[in-house]
Formats: C-alpha cells, sequence, structure tokens
C-alpha cells in the first residue's frame, strides 16, 4: 500500500491524457454514459444504492463510505452505427448517408477511494461523462455547398473529487466538486452558416476547449443487509464558450452540462443476489445550444445569439434494472436492462443528423473473477439495438422542405481491474 498511494497521480495521468485525446461516441442516456465503473456497466449501469467499486462515486458520492480502500482502473471500447436518411428535400439533399466514418472508440476510467477513519471517506474519479461523434465521409448537406466530411465531435472529462460521512449508522451524505473539461468540432457544416450571426465562427475551426465547474451531492442508506436506498443530484456545470463555434451555439458557443438527478434502491432476495434499479431524470432542454428548437431562426435569433437556435433535444427520464450474482467465491455474474426515452423530437431531426442520440434501449452482460491473491478482474458487454427517428415537419421549406430520418444502435464492451487495499 505505501508504495502504490504515493503513485496514484502517476497513475491518473496517463488517464486524464488519454481521456483529452480520445474521442467518445454517443452514449445511451442520450450523450451521458449509461453507467460508471465496469461493474455497474454490466448490469445496465445501476449504482446509485448498489456500489461496487471506487468508481461508484460517481453515480453517488455517498458511495466513498461503503466501498472500502480500493483502487479501479479500466477501459471501454465503444462502436457505434450511426446515419440519416433525407427524402421529400427540394434542394437535393435525398439519399441515405453513413455516418461512421470513425470507429471504435476507447474510453478510460480510474477511480480511487481511501477511509480517513469509520466514519468519513475520500475519493477521485477521472472518467468520460459521455459525448457524440458523427463523421460522414458523404456530406448529407453537399447539395447545399457543403464540403468535405461532415459531423461533429464531443467530448467530456470529468474529475470528481469525493468526501462522504457516515452521519448516522446506516446513513451516509456524499459531495463532489465537479470540474469538466470538454472539446468539440463541427465539419462540413459550411451551407447553415449563413443563417449564422458570426459566420467565420461556425465550422471546420478544429477543436476548441472549455472548462467549468458543478457539484454532485448524495445519499446512501443501508436500511438492513438486503435493502438500500441512494439518491443523487447532480447541478447545471458551468462551463465557458466555445468561443471558435459562438456563431453555432447559442450564447456565443455556450454549452453547460444539464442538471440530472435520481434516486436508486438495491434488494437482497437471498444472500447472493442482488437487485438494483435506478432511475435518473436529465434536463437538456435548459441548455439553450441543446434544448432550443430549431424554429427559434424564425423567429428572428439567429445561430450563435442569446437563446438562439439549438438542437432541439428535450428532457429525458432513464430506467435501469441490473441483477448481480455471486455464483462462488471466485465468480460473480451481472445482468441488467436499461431504458431512456428519446430525446430528439421528429421535428428537429435536420441539425440531429449530427447529433442522432436515440437509442432507447439497451442490455448488458458481466463477470467479475477475484484471483486468489484478490485482484479483481472484471468484464462487461453492452448493445443497444439499433432506433430510427422518422422526421415529421423536420426540414423547413426555406432548406427545400422534406424530412430526415436519424438512427443509432451501439454496441461496447469493457474490461477492468480492481484491488483492494
Amino acid at each position: 500500500m505505501t508504495r502504490i498511494v504515493p503513485s496514484l497521480a502517476a497513475a491518473f495521468a496517463p488517464v486524464l491524457a488519454t481521456l483529452l485525446s480520445a474521442t467518445p461516441a454517443h452514449a445511451t442516456d442520450g450523450y451521458f454514459l449509461n453507467g460508471y465503473g465496469a461493474k455497474a456497466k454490466g448490469s445496465a449501469g445501476a449504482g446509485i444504492a448498489q456500489p461496487q467499486d471506487a468508481l461508484s462515486v460517481a453515480a453517488n458520492p455517498a458511495a466513498a463510505i461503503e466501498v472500502g480502500h480500493r483502487l479501479d482502473a479500466g477501459f471501454e471500447v465503444f462502436v457505434p452505427d450511426r446515419g440519416a436518411s433525407i427524402r421529400g428535400n427540394g434542394a437535393g439533399l435525398n439519399g441515405s448517408y453513413n455516418g461512421n466514418g470513425a470507429n471504435p472508440f476507447v474510453l478510460p476510467e480510474i477511480g480511487y477511494v481511501r477511509p480517513l477513519s469509520d466514519n468519513v471517506a475520500v475519493g477521485l474519479a477521472i472518467y468520460g461523462n459521455g459525448g457524440m461523434n458523427t463523421t460522414y465521409k458523404a456530406n448529407p448537406f453537399a447539395a447545399f455547398g457543403g464540403t468535405g466530411p461532415a459531423g461533429v465531435d464531443l467530448k467530456q472529462i470529468f474529475i470528481t473529487p469525493t468526501i462522504a460521512v457516515r452521519v448516522a449508522p446506516g446513513h451516509s451524505l456524499g459531495v463532489s466538486p465537479v470540474v469538466v473539461v470538454q472539446g468539440f468540432q463541427a465539419r462540413g457544416i459550411q451551407p447553415f452558416s449563413a443563417a449564422s450571426q458570426a459566420p467565420g465562427a461556425f465550422t471546420n475551426r478544429g477543436t476548441d476547449w472549455s472548462a467549468g465547474a458543478g457539484v454532485r451531492v448524495g445519499y446512501l442508506g443501508k436500511l438492513s443487509d438486503s435493502f438500500s436506498l441512494g439518491a443523487f443530484y447532480q447541478s447545471r456545470i458551468w462551463t465557458g464558450r466555445f468561443d471558435k463555434y459562438a456563431g453555432l451555439f447559442a450564447g456565443q458557443g455556450g454549452f453547460d452540462v444539464p442538471a440530472s438527478y435520481g434516486a436508486g434502491i438495491a434488494v437482497k432476495p437471498v444472500a447472493a443476489l442482488t437487485i438494483a434499479a435506478d432511475v435518473k431524470r436529465i434536463e437538456y432542454s435548459d441548455i439553450a445550444s441543446v434544448g432550443n428548437p430549431l424554429s427559434v431562426l424564425f423567429t428572428g435569433k439567429p445561430l450563435g445569439a442569446d437563446n438562439g437556435p439549438g438542437f432541439g433535444w428535450r428532457d429525458i427520464t432513464v430506467w435501469k434494472l441490473g441483477a448481480t450474482y455471486a455464483a462462488s467465491p471466485s465468480w460473480t455474474l451481472r445482468a441488467g436492462y436499461g431504458h431512456s426515452q428519446n430525446p430528439v423530437p421528429a421535428s428537429e431531426t435536420l441539425f440531429n443528423v449530427l447529433a442522432p442520440g436515440v437509442v432507447t434501449h439497451h442490455i448488458t452482460a458481466g463477470a467479475t473473477y477475484t484471483t486468489p491473491s484478490g485482484l479483481e478482474l472484471t468484464a462487461f458487454a453492452m448493445h443497444a439495438p439499433g432506433q430510427t427517428v422518422r422526421g415529421s415537419g423536420s426540414i423547413p421549406a426555406p432548406y427545400g422542405g422534406g424530412e430526415a430520418d436519424i438512427r443509432l444502435g451501439e454496441t461496447s464492451f469493457g474490461l477492468s481491474a480492481g484491488v483492494k487495499f
């Protein structure tokens, strides 16, 4: 332990560097990840009331009290299948377009928790919150004058130091200051710059970076050996503007992270089996650049203006149900199912050709093998079946009318290693 703890900075640094250079694709909760830590991901992401490893503090800061002294690190390989079709357009956009010009994506994560006493624990987690990526080698907007590949690339890296306190037997509270570093670039959407208040800060400007901060608080109650409750609230994360894209995002490049909150339960019907269920709400519509509809453009507000047009995403509720079964002292098995509402209305599919975050179901499986030395090796797999949203009134008459249909499916798998001290 004395050799490991001083080297934590060295362990976290390459993960942070990799996250900054990685390109997260769509996640299954809109553009949020469906879970944090390989163990939770194996059970559909359910983890608010079932802490299993050091990354559990990303779902609920109060979990730091329950996981003990441990270090967990892993990675996820993410393979999205995204695309679009345009029909009935009078300006020449009709066709089917493949957005998979970049695949796959690798996303690492790392977490460390250490008790300071029986009633206080601290931790640190670094992970990708999610993101979106599309790369259309055949530009869907070429008939308008779009040149080169089209698409967007958003990545968000969260850094969350955590402190948790046991306030009464079985009841803990936790708080995590949340620091986010995010990068964004857009390519090939030149035709829409004519509707921007800053057409020179709209597309093909390379990756721009911004940073910001917020807070996450959590509660975890172990009401008995077989029943736990948990809840969390994460504030809106106020970030700096993407200056290179001040003509694209509302508020001169604003792109804050929306608030989210949720609750969970974990029940042990028998000693070896845990059933966990979570519900979470994500308030996408409160972020103008994400939630405002494209129709704002035709009320006199250009792209990039204060409270200007956005991607039209609505708030969503997410449900997760997971099972964890301790088959033996060496093997733990997991499975789960998650369902989320679709954030993209049928009327908003034109801009969301760039960001088709529309999957609504995912299934998962996973397992942990504990070696004789105590090293925990965890693997998981996730599949989100392809989902299509057919446009309805989606392409305004000034852009030739017709409809844009968008689609997304996802597959991922991951590995992690964990050690208790």
